[in-house]
């Protein structure tokens, strides 16, 4: 039973100072998980006032979610809006004995700790959002999965937090307290996925001296989670796809059959919607694995929180590393460059970035020239003036682009140019294009 559950079964406590109707609505006005959360936030830092954005990325909550609980708040008298821009809000102490009494009442109780305060990737999540909202709505995205045993599919680049969005979900659901078992499917060649997956018995292969118990059996009554799981071949996923579907396998070099009761959750960067069409993923597997997609936005779509997210890992390695929160801090120029740079490795990349950049400070101020990038080139692009192509370089890039978005099916990127094969094949020759890999990895004869 949380606290809003206990105050509102409490006899109320009323006098001359506090009208019923007032007492009621301090009890209504708590009974709401995010105002009592607020609430207690503000009164545990009185004197101190936060704007919109830091109560959105503390609670993980929508901006119109917040914004409509502070305004019950100071309607009610419990917080002050501080004006400005932007306008931040504070603890209030009510000025009428008979409510203020109510608040002390309230805050003397032990506050109830959430499923969701108590996993710990959500922590790590909520390190990631910024002002930005499109981490917010993937976080409401991430509560609906929670709630129901849906098959998930989590899209976003590398980097960008996919096993984390995994963990979360696992964590907030009723499986939490199970195992989760995470399989990298980029990392498993064929003749290793079903020993992996499906586990075998003893005396299966040389070698094999006691049985194993695969990741299957492992993620009983739990999670199964595939990351990079548009990397797996035909073969393994036709095998995937009957163990998905008839929720029991036999292990390898045995013949009983293992029944399996587990929640399956599944990432990747490829396209698979393309790699259906190209016949590299098998359809009916897509269509299993892919019941609720989440997509992760990559940090250039939200460039506005990488000082926020930068001053957070700064903040995080100074901790870590036993100093003071603000032993170090980033030059204006320093942000600057953090700013103009792509980031192709994501949250992953700018993490790493901001620690070795703190490690080679020599003083308390991180210089621009303390930055070290993953990516040099990128780096020396992003801050090089940007030239314009010439109509040979649009016309080579857009060819190349609409061959690689089409896994290199000639007559379906001559569809969507709008030219005839023929006129492909040339322009294929004059500009000297080849698949990337091994030649003729993805060319089809269409």
């Amino acid at each position: 039973m949380d606290d809003a559950t206990v105050a509102a079964r409490r006899p109320a406590v009323t006098g001359p100072e506090t009208p019923p109707d007032e007492d009621a609505r301090f009890r209504a006005v708590v009974q709401s998980p995010l105002r009592a959360g607020l609430l207690r936030f503000l009164n545990a830092r009185l004197g101190e006032a936060f704007d919109i954005d830091s109560l959105m990325s503390a609670f993980g909550r929508m901006r119109l979610d917040v914004d409509n609980c502070l305004g019950e708040l100071v309607e009610v008298g419990l917080v002050q809006a501080v004006p400005g821009t932007p306008a931040r809000y504070l603890a209030h102490r009510p000025e009428r004995p008979g409510l203020a009494a109510q608040l002390d009442a309230f805050l003397e109780r032990r506050a109830a700790i959430s499923q969701e305060d108590q996993a710990p990737s959500v922590q790590r999540f909520r390190e990631m959002i910024g002002r930005d909202e499109k981490m917010l709505v993937v976080f409401e995205w991430i509560r609906t999965a929670a709630k129901s045993d849906i098959a998930v599919l989590i899209l976003g680049p590398t980097g960008s937090g996919k096993e984390v969005v995994a963990r979360m979900i696992h964590e907030l659901s009723r499986r939490g307290t199970e195992r989760f078992q995470a399989v990298n499917c980029a990392a498993l060649p064929d003749t290793l996925f079903e020993s992996e997956l499906f586990g075998y018995e003893r005396g299966a292969f040389t070698g094999a001296h006691d049985r194993k118990p695969g990741r299957l059996e492992l993620a009983d009554r739990g999670t199964l989670f595939l990351d990079e799981i548009g990397d797996l071949s035909l073969i393994a996923q036709a095998k995937l796809l009957r163990a998905l579907e008839e929720r029991r396998f036999e292990r390898l070099g045995g013949q009983k059959s293992v029944h399996v009761d587990f929640r399956l959750i599944s990432a990747t960067n490829r396209p698979l919607d393309q790699f259906v069409r190209d016949g590299r993923c098998r359809e009916d597997l897509y269509y299993r694995i892919n019941a609720f997609a989440i997509r992760l936005p990559s940090l250039r779509e939200r460039p506005v929180d990488i000082p926020v997210l930068a001053s957070r890992f700064l903040a995080r390695y100074c901790a870590a590393n036993g100093l003071p929160l603000d032993a170090r801090t980033f030059s204006a120029e320093a942000m600057s460059q953090l700013q103009a740079y792509p980031w192709p490795g994501n949250i992953r990349e700018l993490e790493s970035t901001v620690a070795r950049a703190a490690l080679s400070a020599p003083g308390r101020i991180i210089r621009d020239s303390d930055i070290e990038f993953l990516h040099a080139h990128a780096a020396q692009d992003a801050s090089a003036p940007a030239r314009l192509a010439t109509l040979r370089e649009a016309e080579r890039a857009h060819i190349l682009r609409t061959l690689e978005s089409t896994g290199w099916n000639k007559k379906e990127a001559a569809r969507i140019l709008e030219i005839s094969r023929g006129t492909l094949y040339r322009k294929i020759l004059e500009y000297g294009l080849e698949p990337v890999g091994k030649p003729g990895r993805f060319a089809h004869s269409g």
